[in-house]
């Protein structure tokens, strides 16, 4: 038995996966879909936003894929985006598919360790997926947050996760919502640059900010950058980091990032943590 740092215990004895049947799939965009999951026998532990699943495509392979989406009901939901053999098999997986999952595994984003703060919240392309529980869990509760800022970027419009849900967001008082892309293609009317430029030009109480980011390195380099030029402490910037997690249990060590192995002590660390790993080019 090992346990993740955020103290739940793992079975390392439990690395057969269990049978769930896809519910629901929905095209987000040209190479990401959305797979609604449910049990078929055995239910999981519910998996705490930030936290990861192992899922296994039968005959292809395994990959780890960050919760999207967390239901009481013992349904999961996850945001897949296809740039392998096994993302594109569960990419392609219809309503009815049988697919293996296991896990939670990794650590969460401590949303309820900023109650009473202001929340920044930065994505980058297919990192508003483990970010959307996140936004959802301070919409559940808002009257535990102050200002509540998510800003999303994306390549160009038609790249966004979540468009429907994005736009309800965007009508919603309780949310301060940016959404940028690299490229303003004709049609587009919002604003244009990386997601530093719009958190460049927020007013932020750096006391009382926690700030979570997620997305390609670089952004989060550089977001975090921008937050620590405000005056946010790094303590109170989480990033999720992502390396190739292949055993979900600290056994294999293929997602060791310096002293760190990804899958139990990350993926979400705090960038006082992160920013000294980061900075080495070899890791």
């Amino acid at each position: 038995m090992t346990e993740t740092l955020s103290g739940r215990p793992v079975s390392t004895a439990a690395m057969a996966p269990v049978s769930y049947r896809v519910l629901s799939r929905v095209e987000e965009n040209a190479d990401s879909v959305t797979l609604e999951l449910a049990p078929v026998d055995a239910v999981l532990p519910a998996p705490l936003p930030g936290e990861f699943m192992m899922l296994y495509a039968f005959g292809v392979g395994e990959v780890a894929i960050s919760t999207s989406g967390i239901d009481s009901d013992g349904t999961l939901t996850h945001t897949i985006r296809a740039v392998g053999a096994v993302s594109a098999a569960l990419c392609a997986a219809e309503p009815g598919t049988t697919l293996g999952v296991r896990g939670p595994y990794g650590t969460s984003w401590g949303l309820e360790s900023a109650d009473g703060r202001d929340l920044v919240i930065v994505a980058g392309g297919v990192g508003l997926a483990p970010l959307r529980p996140v936004v959802l869990g301070a919409l559940a509760h808002r009257e535990r947050y102050g200002r509540v800022v998510l800003i999303a970027g994306a390549r160009t419009r038609r790249d966004f996760l979540y468009s429907r849900e994005l736009a309800a967001w965007q009508a919603d008082p309780r949310l301060e919502v940016h959404q940028t892309v690299d490229v303003p293609i004709q049609g587009w009317t919002g604003e244009s640059g990386f997601v530093t430029e719009p958190l460049r030009r927020l007013l932020l109480k750096p006391d009382g900010t926690t700030a979570f980011l997620c997305g390609p390195e670089a952004m989060m380099t550089f977001s975090a950058r921008v937050l620590m030029d405000k005056g946010v402490a790094a303590q109170d910037i989480r990033v999720s980091l992502e390396r190739n997690m292949q055993c979900g249990v600290a056994w294999c060590g293929h997602c060791q990032l310096g002293p760190l192995l990804l899958c139990r002590d990350g993926p979400v660390v705090g960038y006082d943590v992160a920013r000294p790993l980061l900075e080495v080019e070899e890791l």
